[in-house]
């Protein structure tokens, strides 16, 4: 049974940040990546994906993102940096290497096990970052087996190339769901509409030349009815009044829900241009289109689901304790659990940015690991 004082299961951003921070400490770790190659993930998401957070926020623990880098990396920029990050820290990863379930061994004290095709590794303490990203979720909507057109989840959408021509529905207005749309307008799609359930914020990516993620750290340190507001304001002075164009209001705010509004990058331009036609939340679908719930049926060459994801954690871990309900960890990234040698990373959600806060709580992890092994007993080091 191959071991490490460190298992670290998923080798994402999150996961590379963790080995990082454990290096720097001089701890032994080890990534399973269940792609063949880092970064897969990211080089199979869609080809005009940039990230929305600035280079000098962006960059994971202890090995900044060079200068040489755009200040927002497109798609392939942060699979090179991924791949720059791994190689710079001599972090050691074994690709390839999806694994399938996490247990701690009764007869081994402080000893868990993570299974794979490969092989199982024993470690002291075990990290899971696996994301928040991990499962797509597809709506088992009514009249779905009976839709004789294209329908498929955002997570396998590349181009718009495809699209050409057809009349295309994208449900959800997150991040993924507006870009798609924008997207499919922008690249030559008869018509796009978006589905929409609950009206999301949106702000501008660089409001007044700032960008938008320096405004998010500095408003996190007021009290969250203060950052909306400040928030809602500067989104209406440079976005407009979007009720004019089929938007409703938001239903919630980025700071008092905790959860990353909509950063536009070519939306509302497409919006305001009548490019992207916002049509209510989807009821129900027919053989050749939609019903929305507003009772009018259209017709759609193909259907994008931008519906979200789950982390799949109740499927991977035995321990089940250590888990929401919604299937996400209780306990903060990088902090320990109700299973002493279990930890997180990667499941914070932040207006700061994820990747900053990626880098945040490895450093945290680092140092929660460090003395969860001084106070166990030693088999390695």
């Amino acid at each position: 049974m191959p071991e490490s004082t460190v298992v670290i299961v998923g080798g994402g951003a999150s996961g590379l940040s963790a080995a990082g921070a454990l290096g720097r400490r001089g701890i032994k770790s080890v990534i399973l990546e269940a792609d063949k190659e880092l970064g897969g993930t990211w080089a199979r998401r869609y080809d005009r994906l940039h990230l929305h957070t600035v280079r000098g926020f962006s960059g994971l623990a202890h090995y900044a993102i060079p200068r040489s880098y755009s200040k927002y990396l497109s798609r392939d920029e942060f699979v090179a940096y991924l791949a720059e990050y791994a190689h710079h820290l001599d972090l050691s990863v074994v690709t390839s290497c999806p694994v399938q379930k996490v247990r701690i061994e009764s007869d081994r004290p402080s000893s868990w096990t993570a299974v794979t095709a490969r092989g199982d590794w024993h470690c002291r303490a075990i990290v899971i970052a696996t994301g928040q990203y991990r499962v797509p979720i597809l709506p088992d909507w009514s009249g779905g087996e009976g839709y004789k057109g294209d329908l498929v989840h955002s997570s396998r959408y590349t181009s718009a190339l495809p699209y050409r021509g057809k009349r295309v529905l994208v449900v959800g207005a997150g991040n993924s769901g507006t870009e798609i749309a924008t997207d499919l307008a922008e690249q030559g799609a008869a018509r796009v509409a978006l589905s929409i359930r609950t009206p999301p914020p949106i702000v501008p990516r660089d409001p007044f030349g700032m960008p938008v993620q320096r405004t998010g750290i500095m408003l996190s340190f007021l009290p969250a009815a203060v950052a909306d507001r400040f928030a809602w304001f500067t989104a209406r002075v440079v976005l407009g009044d979007l009720t004019h164009h089929g938007l409703r209001k938001p239903q919630w705010m980025p700071y008092s829900a905790r959860r990353v509004p909509v950063i536009d990058v070519g939306f509302v331009k497409a919006l305001k241009e009548r490019k992207v036609e916002i049509r209510p939340a989807l009821a129900r679908l027919t053989a050749t289109g939609a019903v929305f719930a507003d009772g009018n049926a259209e017709s759609f060459d193909a259907i994008i689901a931008a519906t979200g994801f789950s982390t799949g954690l109740n499927e991977l871990l035995e321990a089940k304790e250590v888990l929401k309900d919604s299937g996400e960890p209780i306990e903060e990234s990088g902090e320990p659990t109700a299973r002493p040698g279990m930890f997180f990373i990667g499941y914070t959600h932040s207006l700061r940015g994820h990747l900053f806060e990626a880098n945040l709580a490895s450093r945290r992890l680092a140092r929660n690991v460090e003395r969860y092994l001084a106070s166990s007993n030693p088999i390695m080091r």
